[in-house]
C-alpha cells in the first residue's frame, strides 16, 4: 500500500459548475525528478495532484524527489519519497485558457471564454499564484476529469509600485536596486529611479522587476 504520512483533510475537493465530459485516461511512466506541481501521478488506483516537488540532492547518499499531493477523491494530503530515477505512473490532463472571475471562500472561479462554463480551483492548486490574479486575466488551467489541479498565468503583468524610498539626486537607471511593495502586496527590488505611483513590468515566476510599463 502507498505509505502516507501527516495526512490532513482540507476543504472540499474543487468541483466544476458545469461539466466538460471526462476526457479518456491516459497514464504514461516517468522518472520522479520530471514530476511538476500540478502532474497527476495514480499511486496504486488512486489519483493524486502534486502540490509541491522538490529534487533534493544530499552530499553524501541517494538524490531523492520529494512529494507532496493530496488525493483527488478525498483531498486528502500526503507526503512522499522517491529516489529520482524511480518510475512513477503520471496521468495525462487537458491544458485550457480561462478567465479569471474572482475568489472567495470556495476558492478561486474561472469561465471558459468559448462557452462559458465555470470551475472552481481549491487554493491548493492556485497557491502562490493568486498574489497576481486579476479580474479578467487569462490564464491557463490544467484541468483533470473536470477537476482543476494547476494553473499557468501570464509570464509577465504590470503592477504599480505603492511603496518605495524616494529617488536621489543623481540616482539613474543604470544604478543599484532598493526595496518597494507592489499593489498585490508583493516585495521586490525596483532601480533607484523608479518613484511611489510608477506602473511597472514584473515577472509572475518570482516578483522580479523587468521593466517600466509602457502605458
Amino acid at each position: 500500500m502507498f505509505p502516507a504520512t501527516n495526512e490532513a483533510r482540507t476543504a472540499a475537493t474543487p468541483h466544476r459548475t458545469c461539466g466538460h465530459p471526462p476526457i479518456e485516461e491516459d497514464s504514461v511512466k516517468v522518472i520522479a525528478s520530471s514530476l511538476r506541481k500540478g502532474n497527476i501521478v495514480d499511486l496504486d488506483g488512486k489519483l493524486y495532484v502534486i502540490l509541491t516537488a522538490e529534487n533534493i540532492h544530499p552530499g553524501k547518499g541517494t538524490p531523492v524527489t520529494q512529494l507532496d499531493m493530496r488525493r483527488l477523491s478525498d483531498g486528502v494530503k500526503s507526503s512522499q519519497r522517491y529516489k529520482t530515477t524511480d518510475q512513477v505512473e503520471r496521468a495525462q490532463v487537458e491544458e485550457r485558457s480561462y478567465q479569471f472571475l474572482y475568489g472567495d471562500g470556495e476558492g478561486f472561479h474561472f469561465m471558459n471564454m468559448e462557452n462559458y462554463e465555470q470551475f472552481t480551483a481549491h487554493e491548493d492548486v492556485v497557491g502562490d499564484a493568486a498574489k497576481y490574479l486579476a479580474p479578467e486575466m487569462t490564464v491557463k488551467l490544467q484541468v483533470h476529469e473536470g477537476i482543476p489541479v494547476g494553473i499557468e498565468l501570464p509570464q509577465r503583468v504590470t503592477l504599480e509600485v505603492v511603496e518605495t524610498e524616494p529617488a536621489m539626486k543623481g540616482q539613474t537607471a543604470s544604478g543599484s536596486f532598493k526595496p518597494a511593495i507592489l499593489s498585490n502586496g508583493v516585495r521586490t527590488s525596483v532601480p533607484t529611479h523608479i518613484v511611489t505611483g510608477t506602473r511597472i513590468v514584473v515577472s509572475t515566476a518570482d516578483g522580479s522587476y523587468m521593466e517600466r510599463a509602457k502605458d
